[in-house]
């Protein structure tokens, strides 16, 4: 336990500059444009993260909203249902908020894919220069084993970008825990730890193979429209939406814990 406690006062440390903390979507998109502008210049040389069957990318980032799901689903249940005092319908709200992203990760890839498709044609070699007239679909055309071409809005900035803030936004309660009157058994508290380590280190790995796509893939402007949407689904669910009565909620912090969750939010919208 002692070694536990010692590894998430770690991740808090990390987690404490205000600055970071408070203007992460502004990294994102600063890290993309700084990144494109390192691709358009090839300063970094090609290394292992540059190609795209490294263990990371096939691994995690390829399974990313599988990884961010599984290691929130049970933080958030476990950490929600102590800090709002036992109140399984709150947990049940808040567990909505995985439902919600993952509509929004669904339909968001789903478009990027139809985009691309629309916007496309099919060519016989990556040099683009033999165009194929007869496949209008690019299913049809990859099927043949030939080569689309279209606007192929960046999915791993997106994901990536919108993984990380959720992760940053449902693990802020940690502090809050210890300060709690109900506190979690030792071996509950033990449980709570660990995913929360093991959501920072995924955080983390998110940031860093973001960057990776930043400075080694894609075109500028399909990194930043795909930097905007996860920006945008994160901006329009928890800085808007979940402020409001009927959502799926915020995190209860220390000073709104002792308020019923819909009375809390009640009284933020009626400010």
């Amino acid at each position: 336990m002692a070694s536990l406690g010692k590894c998430v006062s770690l991740c808090e440390k990390l987690r404490s500059n205000k600055v970071v903390r408070e203007n992460m979507q502004w990294i994102f998109l600063a890290i993309t444009v700084t990144g494109s502008l390192l691709k358009e210049m090839q300063l970094l040389p090609d290394w292992y993260f540059n190609n795209t069957r490294n263990v990371l990318n096939v691994y995690f980032v390829k399974l990313a909203w599988g990884w961010t799901l599984g290691l929130l689903l049970p933080f958030i249940s476990i950490s929600n249902f102590y800090i709002s005092k036992k109140d399984p319908m709150f947990v049940l709200q808040r567990l909505s908020s995985l439902l919600v992203g993952t509509v929004v990760w669904y339909t968001c890839t789903h478009l990027f894919v139809f985009i691309e498709d629309l916007t496309g044609a099919c060519y016989e070699s990556k040099s683009m220069d033999v165009i194929k007239m007869d496949y209008s679909s690019m299913l049809e055309c990859k099927k043949s084993g030939l080569f689309w071409r279209g606007y192929d809005i960046s999915g791993h900035s997106f994901l990536l970008a919108y993984s990380t803030l959720i992760i940053l936004e449902e693990t802020a309660l940690m502090s809050d825990l210890k300060n709690i009157s109900q506190r979690p058994p030792e071996s509950v508290s033990a449980i709570v730890s660990v995913f929360y380590i093991a959501l920072n280190m995924l955080a983390m790995t998110w940031i860093w193979m973001f960057f990776c796509t930043s400075v080694y893939f894609h075109d500028f402007t399909h990194k930043i429209c795909g930097t905007s949407f996860g920006i945008l689904a994160w901006y329009m669910t928890y800085q808007i939406w979940y402020q409001k009565p009927f959502s799926p909620g915020l995190p209860l912090t220390s000073q709104e814990r002792k308020v019923m969750p819909n009375q809390r939010r009640y009284s933020q919208n009626s400010d």
